[in-house]
Order: structure tokens, then C-alpha cells, then sequence
């Protein structure tokens, strides 16, 4: 899979969670499926989108917003992610 597939695969996931077609969990989980993505960006980018996603995981366990574990601050910062990933791989 080319690394601009793999980045649109996570934007596609990004819209289908915003719009509630899918789940938290299938969300992480074809996040965590881009290795080859992973792999060909820094090292740093790999450690702050899975601090990104476990945080999303356990917000979603709560029914409310919480301060700790606000679903929006943290999709807002996988928006981010995605927007700088695609930035490093001139994508």
C-alpha cells in the first residue's frame, strides 16, 4: 500500500469516527494496521499517535466529556497528526 493510500485510509477512518460510523475501537485499530506508514516516519510520530490513540480508548470508556480525556481535544490532535504526516512524507 503507498503511503498516499495509507494516509487516506486514516482520513477516511478519521471522518467515519467524527460521523459515528464506526467505533473508538475499530478507529485504533486501523490506525495501529499502518505499519509500512509508521515505519517512514520519524520515530516520534509512531509514540505520540499511539499516546493519542490509548487516550482515545480509555476517554471512551466515560458516557461524558471529561477534562482528562476529551474525545474532541483529542481528535483535534490526530487531525494535527495526520496533517504533519502527510507534510514529512510529501504526500
Amino acid at each position: 500500500m503507498s503511503h498516499a493510500h495509507a494516509l487516506q485510509t486514516l482520513r477516511t477512518s478519521f471522518d467515519d469516527l467524527q460521523h459515528k460510523r464506526i467505533t473508538t475501537q475499530a478507529f485504533c485499530q486501523t490506525w495501529r494496521a499502518q505499519s509500512a506508514l509508521l515505519g517512514a516516519l520519524p520515530q516520534r510520530y509512531g509514540q505520540v499517535m499511539e499516546d493519542l490513540l490509548g487516550r482515545m480508548e480509555a476517554g471512551s470508556l466515560f458516557t461524558e466529556e471529561s477534562c482528562s480525556f476529551s474525545q474532541e481535544d483529542l481528535q483535534a490532535n490526530l487531525s494535527v497528526w495526520l496533517d504533519k504526516a502527510t507534510q514529512t512524507l510529501g504526500a
